[in-house]
């Protein structure tokens, strides 16, 4: 008899693909048990899906973020509950993993996983099955035991190829309005960022696949699903450049045949090879994705970035040469954050915008998330923290401003935001003027009587049909 196993995944606003519970799911012995993942961003009526499936489950299982996927991941909770008393309900995911006690306390819950979840939850789901107890599970925190220790990190070749059969790979391609597959060639970061959660979550810890293995896991994916585009979901896909060449080298080789995007550091794009920037652009790298976080050489130190302005000005033109789009992503309102600092990131993302339309910018206002230095000092100081698990479902650091900028320069933060999409877009004859007063207003940090903005805002508002 195979035991029925439920994954959950909470509403989300974007598209990528489940892949964490591919993971946990593919690890699994599937002659032992049938996986059945429910993704909410599917279903008319999520909570609804998941009960459905209940009937005979072994267990429930959930992957949790840090911010609104809570609130849903909470609502499923109660309803499974309700529904099924007696099904275990294990979460697992970055914000378990952040705070497993505080998430520990919350009805309804019976375990968690921390840190790399595919051992720890195959570990939980055979005790289950066994009619054993969870305790002494490394990497699990069960009600009523003692936490298990922390499990290392494992070599991600050790683990089964992630089984992309689990999900309706073809609805994902509808609603990204691209045959794009969402896929992970490593896992971890070796980097220090002090406002960010990994070297926490994986203790500085970074394991890459073998570059032929990612080729003939692409080449069948490619064959099975028609896939046009690979997104890497890699936290940094170009930490070892002789790895990323060969990667380049193994999708040429199999004729694979699909454009690319990956993370790049700055300090990485400043030293990769010209030559390997070239083969990857010929085996169909399109775009890159670089944290630049802060122009101010200041804030950079601060941070703990570990690059310069001028990596970040030569990896941009070195992508420019090779024609490959980026994607600058940005952080205002870090601690500390004055005037002249938000200036200088600001400035850099104007200099950066306008060298090519193929490049773009991603703003993000600093909120402290724990489990980073910058974090652990501002709540040692006194200041609130989130003490329950509803408190963290109202967490953004898209929209939310930051406590550090006043209301002129989240002022000039949110007019800049807007006008640099419009100002440095691809250009055409039609765009031109309006192009021309976007540019003209992010140069000045000009944002007032935002005439044209206005009217965008109106000629892209849904009409109401009656």
């Amino acid at each position: 008899m195979r035991h029925k196993i439920v994954l959950y995944n909470p509403r989300a606003t974007y598209w990528t693909m489940p892949l964490a519970l591919v993971a946990i799911a593919s690890r699994l012995d599937r002659g032992r048990y049938d996986v059945r993942i429910v993704d909410a961003r599917l279903e008319p009526d999520p909570t609804a899906a998941v009960v459905r499936e209940l009937d005979g489950t072994l267990c429930l299982g959930i992957t949790v973020l840090t911010g609104a996927p809570i609130l849903d991941a909470l609502e499923v909770t109660a309803a499974a509950r309700r529904a099924q008393p007696a099904v275990p309900v294990v979460w697992g995911g970055w914000h378990p993993s952040l705070f497993p006690e505080q998430t520990l306390e919350e009805a309804g819950i019976d375990a968690l996983v921390t840190g790399q979840g595919e051992d720890t939850f195959a570990e939980i789901v055979d005790r289950l099955a066994d009619g054993g107890s969870l305790d002494g599970i490394a990497g699990c925190h069960a009600v009523g035991a003692p936490p298990g220790a922390p499990r290392p990190m494992r070599d991600v070749n050790e683990l089964p190829v992630h089984d992309y059969g689990l999900i309706p790979v073809g609805r994902y391609f509808t609603s990204k309005g691209q045959r794009q597959l969402d896929y992970i060639s490593s896992q971890g970061c070796r980097f220090r960022c002090a406002f960010c959660a990994d070297p926490f979550v994986y203790k500085r810890g970074w394991y890459g696949l073998e570059p032929a293995r990612v080729g003939e896991e692409l080449a069948a994916h490619g064959r099975r699903y028609g896939v046009e585009d690979v997104n890497f979901q890699d936290e940094t896909f170009f930490t070892t450049p002789k790895r990323v060449a060969a990667i380049a080298e193994e999708l040429l080789r199999r004729d694979v045949g699909v454009t690319w995007t990956a993370t790049m550091r700055a300090d990485q794009g400043y030293r990769l090879d010209e030559e390997v920037l070239a083969l990857c652009k010929r085996s169909g790298l399109r775009r890159v994705m670089i944290g630049v976080e802060s122009g101010s050489p200041e804030m950079l130190e601060r941070i703990k970035k570990d690059i310069t302005v001028e990596q970040i000005f030569e990896a941009a033109r070195k992508c420019l040469r090779h024609d490959v789009g980026v994607l600058f992503n940005l952080i205002v309102g870090l601690p500390g954050e004055t005037p002249e600092t938000l200036a200088a990131t600001l400035d850099v993302g104007k200099r950066l915008r306008s060298l090519s339309p193929t490049f773009e910018l991603a703003i993000f206002y600093y909120k402290p998330y724990p489990g980073n230095p910058l974090a652990d000092l501002h709540f040692a100081a006194g200041n609130p923290c989130p003490a329950t698990l509803l408190e963290w479902a109202e967490f953004d650091y898209v929209d939310t401003p930051s406590a550090w900028l006043d209301q002129e320069r989240r002022r000039v933060v949110e007019g800049f935001k807007f006008y640099q999409r419009i100002g440095w877009a691809r250009p055409t004859p039609v765009r031109a003027p309006v192009q021309a007063l976007a540019r003209w207003r992010c140069r000045r940090d000009a944002y007032g009587l935002p005439i044209e903005k206005t009217l965008i805002e109106r000629l892209r508002r849904p009409v109401e049909v009656t």
